[in-house]
């Protein structure tokens, strides 16, 4: 009784201290400067932990301005989270596919059909603009260069700089650095988030008239983004610089509810287990009574 007492206070304590945090929009140079994450995946059609209106409410609680939901080689779950946050007054939702070919990844953002994934880079970069959309290179990590050709370096609108593939290790990160730097295309930090650690972990700020998604995918066609990773800054650092420090937001520390609430929940789940484990029986116990059955054989 007492451990399922401990997980109610946490549950209890953890539900009043949470609070979706005030977020004052920020403008710079006549611009808004919106927290966005372009690359994020959705229960059950991608592997995440997340539906499409859980997606939105935690990118609420998150401080993020705008997300695209990027369902693998499927735009219905953005449709989805799109229809639910209008619904509720939520972020922009953009709807989108992460285009999961064999040889590269694309970001397919601000479009309504599906993109086959048998198609070269250069054309999935098409058929993404013919529906009006941008085209992002996901986690452009060296086994994905040789499916970028020039062709596709020329067109694409956007490359991930700021992405947790980089925290495997530095190869990976001077690869996507590198591959940012050639394609001379947006700087875009995203999460790829697929229920691990926090949505929008990696995120970019893009400079747009407003948060509409016109705007926003018009400013990443015009480089109007930044993405700071680890110190170091990304992208069009003249709007950086404008900006300045006001784009460092650190996350508040955990308040005592919240502290209180971990603690209990710890200890719960600690008490639940030790419950769970069958007690051995004592050398004083007397020994089960024989099967009257067998005594009768």
């Amino acid at each position: 009784m007492i451990a399922w007492g401990l997980l109610a206070t946490a549950a209890i304590f953890g539900t009043w201290a949470d609070r979706i945090p005030e977020r004052r929009s920020l403008f710079v140079g006549g611009l808004r400067v919106l927290a966005v994450d372009l690359h994020v995946h959705t229960f059950p059609l991608s592997a995440s932990t997340l539906a499409p209106m859980d997606m939105v409410l935690e990118a609420r609680r998150q401080g993020l301005d705008a997300i695209a939901i990027t369902g693998h080689n499927e735009a219905f779950s953005g449709k989805l989270g799109r229809w639910f946050s209008r619904m509720v007054g939520g972020p922009t939702v953009i709807a989108g596919e992460e285009i999961h070919g064999p040889k590269f990844h694309l970001i397919a953002a601000g479009i309504e059909r599906s993109i086959r994934w048998r198609l070269s880079a250069a054309q999935a970069i098409d058929e993404v603009h013919r529906q009006g959309g941008i085209a992002i290179a996901a986690h452009p990590t060296g086994l994905a260069w040789p499916a970028f050709d020039a062709e596709a370096i020329r067109k694409i609108d956007g490359a991930e700089v700021g992405q947790p593939v980089a925290f495997q290790g530095q190869e990976s990160t001077d690869e996507i650095r590198a591959f940012y730097r050639r394609s001379g295309a947006a700087a875009i930090g995203s999460s790829d988030w697929h229920g691990m650690g926090p949505l929008g972990l990696c995120r970019t700020f893009v400079f747009a008239k407003d948060d509409t998604e016109d705007s926003i995918l018009a400013a990443i066609r015009a480089r109007r983004t930044v993405v700071i990773d680890r110190g170091q800054v990304f992208g069009n650092l003249e709007l950086a610089k404008l900006a300045g420090d006001r784009l460092r937001q650190p996350r508040p520390a955990p308040g005592r509810l919240q502290r209180i609430s971990a603690v209990c929940g710890v200890l719960g789940l600690f008490g639940i287990a030790l419950l769970s484990f069958p007690m051995a029986p004592s050398r004083r116990d007397p020994p089960p009574a024989p099967d009257k059955a067998r005594a009768a054989v």
